[in-house]
């Protein structure tokens, strides 16, 4: 399993990379706080946990899936199931979150 975090925008071997395991698109999850993400993992929680190791706090981690192909991100993930922090769904329901979580992915993985 091939989890990388990432800080700056990512190379086109980091990509190829994280898309090792699942071939059309990435799990990611991240760090709206840092502004980083860990992306790679076959779950969403491997790639929290990588973060976690990194020390990012579990509640700034939203999980996300990213397709290279078409720029697209499905903001739908176990780890968004998190009724302490409001989130009553796989979906992340919070419109700042959302934007917050699709503003690092862009920074990050975008073309």
């Amino acid at each position: 399993m091939s989890v990388l975090v990432l800080r700056k925008k990512a190379t086109q071997e980091e990509t190829r990379e994280m898309m090792k395991n699942l071939e059309s698109y990435i799990k990611v999850a991240v760090d709206i706080s840092k502004g980083i993400l860990a992306g790679g993992g076959v779950l969403h929680a491997d790639c929290e946990s990588v973060l976690i190791q990194e020390g990012s706090r579990q509640e700034d981690i939203w999980g996300a899936d990213w397709y290279p192909e078409s720029q697209e991100i499905r903001f739908e993930a176990m780890i968004n199931l998190a009724p302490r922090r409001k989130n009553r769904s796989m979906e992340i329901q919070d419109p700042n979150i959302r934007e917050k979580v699709k503003m690092v992915i862009q920074n990050l993985l975008e073309k």
